[in-house]
């Protein structure tokens, strides 16, 4: 025997009922892992910490751009309503005009370096510095609708000593708009804390909330799917261990569900792993019985011919009752051992001349021309794509099933025939088998193909065509009852490939 290559590691599947398992401290050690997986650095737990962390951090990075422009736009109202105060002390003086002490006085009070009115369409300049650094950009406030997302961000990243001019309708005296011009440099620094201050109640608020909704969400979802898990890998790698069995929650929603499906899945898998090594011990038990009574009724076959040439007339009358038992019992034992194979070996498949394969399957089968014979419409030169072997052991059980079906009929006399043909499909090629029996009866026919149930004789094994389609179906075709009736039965073998005739 060759030595079996070791090199690369087999993944462990469920263990039978009874078989060594794997050593206790290495499957602790396996589960241990797979629930440090679980949580840290790919688990499910710390991907929905860090997401939820995320997208609340994110939540709030969408909000801050209006929050900016209402801070903004407060500030620059406020700067607007001192301003129009202030104008109101140039009408109040004698000839509507202010010494410059006093309008600069008014002007750092209200934190701007120009204010001007427009009434009537005439527009007057009422309080001005006497130099501007720089020409203003323009903040329009008479729509209603604020300061733009955007200004917070010009003010943020323009440079230093810039003028903002600030244009909104009047709300102490009457008038088409006031307009003041300010410096953006205090509004930059108090944005710049408005933002710094933000960008921290940002970052407290995404650590709370998302541990918060990280806490719950871990509780109602990933500690019950974990708690799933680790009940599969522990069962994956011990079926008989008790801790492997998962504790249901009563919860009713799809994680109760999900249990109580595990439990029943659990459940069900121990009976069958239980029924399978039962049925192993049992089949291990019933080749050996098996093999031992073909070898007594191959000694008693012999026997029987033996006795068959003694001359004796009552011998002579009985011998055939008693090689007819002898051989349906030889091949009962034949039969169960060859489908006791773990594993049927993948077929070779190569072009066959199917009319002498078919010829050598009737010889088997124990067709003759005196009793149940077959009546070929196989073309000489027609060929076939199967495994020589698997064929021939194919053919001889359908053949073999039609005899039987034939000479077992009641009403006959144990004459009949069998009709084999072949024709081409695209790509497959298709043998039909038709006999002149009695049919298959209706209650056998939704088990037909199922080992030791699809027999319609006393003795037999029902493994004559289970066996014949397992072969079919690892050669990719089939076997299919085609029709049945008082007629006769006809099946059809379907084979891939369809060699030309004549042609290998």
């Amino acid at each position: 025997m060759a030595d079996a290559d070791v090199s690369a590691p087999q993944e462990p599947g469920p263990q039978e009922p009874g078989a060594p398992g794997p050593p206790a401290a290495q499957t602790g050690r396996d589960v241990r892992r797979a629930a440090r997986r679980l949580f840290w650095p790919g688990g499910l737990s710390s991907r929905l910490l860090i997401l939820t962390v995320l997208f609340v951090a994110l939540a709030g990075l969408l909000i801050l751009p209006p929050s900016l422009a209402q801070f903004e736009d407060t500030w620059l109202y406020d700067r607007l309503r001192a301003a129009e105060l202030a104008s109101l002390a140039v009408d109040a003086s004698p000839n509507q005009q202010v010494s410059d002490k006093l309008s600069s006085q008014l002007l750092n009070g209200a934190g701007v370096v120009s204010v001007a009115v427009q009434s009537e369409g005439v527009r007057r300049l009422l309080l001005a510095a006497p130099r501007m650094a720089r020409a203003p950009y323009l903040v329009d406030l008479r729509g209603g609708s604020g300061t733009p997302l955007e200004a917070p961000f010009l003010t943020l990243l323009g440079g230093q000593g810039r003028m903002v001019r600030v244009v909104a309708r009047p709300q102490f005296r009457d008038g088409d708009f006031v307009e003041i011009v300010v410096p953006d440099a205090q509004l930059k620094t108090e944005l710049e804390g408005y933002l710094m201050r933000l960008g921290a109640i940002d970052v407290f608020i995404s650590i709370v909330a998302g541990g918060l909704v990280y806490l719950s969400l871990n509780a109602l979802f990933v500690r019950p799917m974990q708690r799933i898990t680790l009940a599969m890998e522990r069962f994956r790698a011990d079926p008989e261990d008790p801790a492997a069995h998962i504790r249901l929650s009563g919860r009713r929603d799809e994680i109760g569900r999900a249990e109580a499906e595990l439990d029943r899945m659990q459940a069900d898998l121990r009976a069958a792993l239980a029924s399978r090594a039962r049925l192993a011990a049992l089949g291990e038990a019933v080749a050996k019985i098996n093999h031992d009574l073909r070898n007594m009724l191959t000694s008693a076959q012999i026997a029987s011919e033996r006795l068959a040439q003694s001359g004796d007339p009552k011998v002579a009358q009985a011998m055939p009752r008693l090689e007819r038992a002898l051989d349906r019992a030889i091949h009962l034992a034949s039969d169960v051992l060859a489908y006791g194979k773990s594993q049927e070996p993948a077929p070779a498949a190569q072009p066959i001349h199917l009319e002498p394969a078919l010829e050598a399957a009737a010889e088997d089968a124990g067709l003759t021309n005196e009793g149940v014979r077959l009546v070929s419409g196989v073309n000489a030169y027609d060929w076939v794509s199967a495994d020589p072997e698997q064929l021939h052991r194919i053919l001889v059980n359908l053949l073999r099933n039609a005899r039987e079906a034939i000479v077992g009929e009641a009403s006959g006399d144990g004459h009949g025939e069998v009709r084999v043909s072949l024709a081409r499909q695209a790509e497959t090629s298709v043998i039909t088998i038709a006999d002149s029996g009695p049919g298959v009866p209706e209650r056998l026919q939704a088990r037909l193909f199922q080992p030791f149930a699809g027999s319609g004789r006393p003795g037999g094994a029902g493994l004559g065509l289970a066996i014949a389609r397992e072969l079919a179906q690892g050669h990719g075709g089939d076997l299919t009852l085609k029709e049945t009736g008082p007629g006769g039965a006809v099946f059809e073998l379907t084979l891939p490939g369809a060699p030309e005739p004549g042609r290998k």
